[in-house]
C-alpha cells in the first residue's frame, strides 16, 4: 500500500535539484524541474542500475535545416542511467529511446512548505 512520505523542505530542492528517498526496494527520487516536481523510482528498466545516481540533463533531436541537422531539447528534464545511458524523462516516466518503456512514477505535493512523496 502506498505512504505518503516527507522528502524535505521545497527550499531544500532548488530547480534542477534531486532528493533521493529511502522508500520501497530501490529508493525514489524526487526531481525539481524548472519548478515542477516528478518522482521516478531508483531503478533503470534496463539492467537495474541505480538510475537516480544519472546524470541529469537533456537530450537531442533532429533539426533538419539547423547546422549539425540535431539540437538539444528538454534540458533539466532527462536523466541518463549511469550504467548503460539510457534515457528516461522524468516527468513521464518514459524512455526516450522507446516510448512504450518506461520507469515507475510517483505523486510528489507540497504542504506549507514541506515537500511529500506518495510510494
Amino acid at each position: 500500500m502506498a505512504q505518503r512520505r516527507f522528502v524535505c523542505s521545497v527550499d531544500e530542492l532548488p530547480p534542477g535539484g534531486m532528493k533521493l528517498v529511502d522508500v520501497g526496494k530501490f529508493g525514489v527520487g524526487v526531481y525539481n524541474v524548472q519548478g515542477a516536481l516528478y518522482a521516478i523510482v531508483n531503478y533503470c528498466s534496463h539492467e537495474g542500475a541505480p538510475l537516480c545516481l544519472g546524470l541529469l540533463g537533456g537530450t537531442t533531436e533532429a533539426a533538419p535545416g539547423q547546422p549539425g541537422g540535431i539540437r538539444r531539447v528538454r534540458d533539466g528534464q532527462i536523466v541518463r542511467c549511469p550504467w548503460h545511458n539510457w534515457e528516461f524523462d522524468v516527468t513521464t516516466g518514459q524512455s526516450v529511446a522507446d516510448p512504450r518503456r518506461r520507469i515507475r512514477t510517483y505523486e510528489v505535493d507540497v504542504t506549507d512548505g514541506q515537500v511529500y512523496v506518495t510510494a
